[in-house]
């Protein structure tokens, strides 16, 4: 018998969504859609549906440290991408061991701070520790809007702010910076910006109006860490997960009385 063809390996280092729409199952659905073998290592425990998260419950950071060390010893990923981190422990960990392996060109670093619903998914003291010792590995950061205000001091309101949020965010953190527009007021499209130092990539799709999602963010993150373990160049690789996520926007299924996307 022929042997199978080898699938590429992405690593999700997340949060569990128990509602199945973002976290690392988000993750898992956009890894498989893609073709690309997901693994995991679980950050927190949430108790959460599409309204509200109504539990947190942080892994330890020893337990995270297991996962991520399991993972490498036996499916190597040729892509990694972080998500709700928490705590500055978690954080520590997971920048001390990543710093150790090949992954500075394949790191997506999503900086999860605010759920949807408005809960806050990283404590206020790990913020320092994400910036100083997790962004220095990534590949690409990608905030949202609320995400740079943090990480700025200012919230972009038009996409000539976004643009120069995104230039003032790689010049400060030296990183690829993916500054996400879609709760941008005011627009017909959904637009991004991408800026890598030489880059610049206005990415537009167009607003679909009466859709209540989470997990957007989860699946886009994801689909760049599953471009690049497929191969793609960064640049490419944001490209191709606006227009996967933009897919599953557009493919977004009823389930119970909310909306899922379908990556």
């Amino acid at each position: 018998m022929k042997p199978s063809p080898k699938l590429p390996v992405a690593l999700t280092i997340a949060g569990s969504d128990s509602g199945g729409g973002a976290g690392v199952q988000a993750d898992l659905k956009t890894f498989a859609a893609l073709g690309v073998h997901g693994t995991t290592a679980i950050t927190c425990l949430t108790a959460q549906n599409p309204r509200q998260v109504v539990g947190i419950e942080p892994c330890s950071p020893e337990i995270v440290r297991q996962q991520i060390e399991a993972v490498f010893a036996e499916l190597p990923p040729a892509a990694v991408k972080t998500g709700m981190l928490y705590s500055a422990g978690i954080i520590r960990v997971i920048a001390g061991l990543l710093a150790g392996v090949a992954v500075r060109g394949h790191l997506v670093v999503d900086p999860v701070m605010v759920s949807t619903s408005g809960a806050k998914l990283l404590k206020p003291s790990a913020v320092k520790r994400l910036t100083e010792e997790l962004f220095p590995l990534a590949a690409v950061i990608t905030p949202n809007l609320d995400e740079t205000a943090v990480l700025l001091g200012r919230k972009p309101s038009s996409v000539e702010e976004m643009r120069a949020a995104a230039k003032a965010l790689w010049c400060r953190y030296g990183c690829a910076v993916l500054v996400k527009g879609g709760h941008l007021a005011g627009r017909r499209e959904a637009a991004d910006i991408f800026f890598d130092g030489r880059t610049e990539l206005l990415l537009t799709a167009p607003f679909i109006r009466g859709l209540h999602l989470h997990g957007t963010g989860c699946t886009y993150s994801a689909a760049i860490a599953a471009h690049l373990a497929l191969g793609c160049e960064l640049p490419e690789a944001v490209f191709r997960a606006k227009e996967t996520v933009t897919r599953a926007i557009a493919g977004s299924r009823r389930v119970g009385s909310h909306t899922a996307l379908v990556p």
